[in-house]
Order: C-alpha cells, then sequence, then structure tokens
C-alpha cells in the first residue's frame, strides 16, 4: 500500500466517521415530547418490550432488545417477515412494539400495523421519514432521518442505522434512569465474564490469603526477601510489624530497580529498600473498583496489599491477574 492510497482510506474513514457522528448530534437535537411519550409507553410494559424490523434495521433491532433485556426491560427481536409466518406468539395483550425503519414504508413491517392493533400494542416507530405510512399510523414516531449516508455511494446505511442505534440507546437509558436502576440491578444480568466479576465478585473472593504471600520484618536482608518471593511467587513481600501491620511493600519490580542501581543492595535490610506507605485495599471492595485503583493511572498497579477496614493489619494480596483469572462465575 503507497502513501497516498493510505492517506486516501484514512480521509474516506474520518468523513465517514464524523458524518455519522454529525447525524447523531441533529437527530438528539430533534428529540421533544414526543420521546417523553415513547420512554412512558416502554415503562407502561407489564411484560416485554417487542422491538420489530428487518434487513439492517433487524439487526440494530436485535441489538437493542439485547440492551433493553440487559438492563431489566425484557425485551424479544421479532423479525418482521417471520412474524407473519407463525412468531407472532411471542406477543402478550398490550407489550408496547417498537418498529424501526428508514423509508417508513417497509412492506413486511407495514402488514403488521393492523395486527399490531389487534394485540392492543401500543407502537413506537424510530423512522427515517416522518411523512410515511409508518410514522403516521404510530402511536409515536421518533425522527431518525438524516441528511444523507456516509459511505461514498451515500447508499449503505450507515448513518440511518447509527441514528436508529443512537435513539434506542438513547430510549433505554431514560428506561434506567426513571427505574433508578442499580449497578447491583444490572450486575444480576451479567453474572458471566469480566463485566460480571467485576460487579459481582469483591477483592476478598479473588485475593491470595496471608498464608499464601511473601512476608518480611523490616530487619529481613533484600535476599532472604528475594528468596521468600521466589518461593512464594505472587509479585511482591509484605513488609509487617509483629502485629501483621503493614509498614511496607517489595515488588518484583522494586528489586529489578534495586540490582540496576546497586548489585550490592542484596544484603541491605529491607526496610531501606521497601515502597513505604504502598496503596492498600480492603476485601469488601468490588472488583471493579479495584481494577479501576490499579489500572487508571499512569503507571499501572499489578498488586495491592489487601488490609482490614480501618487498620493496616494484612489479610493478603490481590493481583491483576487474580481479578481477571477466569473462575467462580
Amino acid at each position: 500500500m503507497n502513501v497516498e492510497n493510505q492517506r486516501d482510506h484514512l480521509s474516506v474513514g474520518h468523513r465517514a466517521m464524523l458524518a455519522e457522528a454529525a447525524a447523531i448530534t441533529a437527530a438528539a437535537n430533534r428529540l421533544d415530547a414526543s420521546f417523553d411519550q415513547a420512554v412512558e409507553t416502554l415503562l407502561a410494559s407489564k411484560s416485554k418490550v417487542i422491538i420489530c424490523g428487518i434487513g439492517k434495521s433487524g439487526h440494530i433491532g436485535a441489538k437493542l432488545a439485547a440492551t433493553f433485556s440487559s438492563c431489566g426491560l425484557p425485551a424479544v427481536f421479532l423479525h418482521a417477515a417471520e412474524a407473519l409466518h407463525g412468531d407472532l406468539g411471542v406477543y402478550q395483550p398490550g407489550d408496547p412494539t417498537i418498529v424501526l425503519s428508514k423509508s417508513g414504508s417497509t412492506a413486511e413491517v407495514l402488514r403488521l400495523m393492523p395486527v399490531f392493533r389487534k394485540f392492543a400494542s401500543p407502537v413506537v416507530a424510530i423512522v427515517g421519514n416522518m411523512d410515511s405510512p409508518l410514522a403516521q399510523a404510530a402511536d409515536v414516531a421518533l425522527d431518525a432521518g438524516v441528511l444523507g449516508e456516509a459511505d461514498p455511494l451515500g447508499l449503505m446505511p450507515t448513518s440511518s442505522s447509527t441514528v436508529t442505534l443512537a435513539i434506542g440507546d438513547a430510549l433505554a437509558a431514560a428506561t434506567v434512569a426513571s427505574r433508578n436502576f442499580t449497578k447491583e440491578q444490572f450486575a444480576q444480568f451479567h453474572p458471566g465474564g469480566q463485566l460480571g466479576r467485576n460487579l459481582l465478585l469483591s477483592v476478598g473472593e479473588v485475593m491470595q490469603p496471608l498464608g499464601k504471600i511473601a512476608t518480611a520484618r523490616l530487619e529481613d536482608s533484600v535476599r532472604e526477601v528475594i528468596i521468600r518471593m521466589s518461593e512464594r511467587p505472587l509479585g511482591a513481600a509484605c513488609v509487617m510489624d509483629a502485629t501483621n501491620s503493614l509498614l511496607g511493600i517489595l515488588t518484583d519490580g522494586d528489586v529489578r530497580r534495586l540490582l540496576a542501581k546497586d548489585g550490592e543492595v542484596l544484603s541491605s535490610p529491607v526496610g531501606d529498600c521497601m515502597s513505604v506507605e504502598p496503596i492498600c485495599i480492603v476485601p469488601e471492595t468490588k472488583l471493579g473498583e479495584a481494577l479501576r485503583i490499579m489500572e487508571d493511572r499512569t503507571s499501572q498497579i499489578s498488586v495491592l496489599p489487601v488490609v482490614a477496614e480501618g487498620s493496616r493489619t494484612v489479610l493478603g494480596l490481590l493481583r491483576l491477574h487474580d481479578a481477571y483469572q477466569p473462575g467462580l462465575l
């Protein structure tokens, strides 16, 4: 690839992303009382929300159904064509429907509008043409119109599908705020993966307990402490007093830096070489907060001493590896 072609790729990508961003901004500025009405319609659901579309709008609809469900408002995606061949059995009377269509004249969706009425389903349309049959037939219509698509041909669903997604996400966000949905509730629907671990697990559930970590007293030599760190290779040794109160920490990184400065440091007391007053954490802290403390900084922390609440009594050691290690969930 020559430099000229590379620059052209970058400029096309840059223009496309800016065009989509501008389309979202324009749609956000158009939000009015109809948005409030749409949110109230969804909040009134006693069962679930149906999201209906076809083609690219269908793909957006499937994503939005997953988003709504993840924040405690049950939702399912209904493919407009399959709905005409049996999938309407998903409905319970009164289930609100969000219909997605760029043109507002999608034949499969329009054929369903009378059926939605039979199910007493209030219809919220996210539509690219507010003068379309779908917008006129819906109980609430939200304007997802765009001046043009972001691709060089002006044909691919790019800006239009992005705006539809953004409006759907805005509806989901508004329902979360209205229901005072909490992080703890969110965690109930995300028990797997790192997200679930961060929200549900505490430091105390994944830390290395005191009996498994290397420890030292102030007068111990660096050589002695390094040997203990090799026997219990968790990345650090906690330096404590006779009551197990934390005085400092010596990490693998500290050892490397010490040896690079002075090869004779091995005979020095660890109290002269340790990091004093290291950042600590208590076992009740959620894992996500612990990761924020370790990672959201110029220089990442790979280990954190775990101490008892209200004291410096060492209970264990938390490593980044422990925070990301699959297990428990």
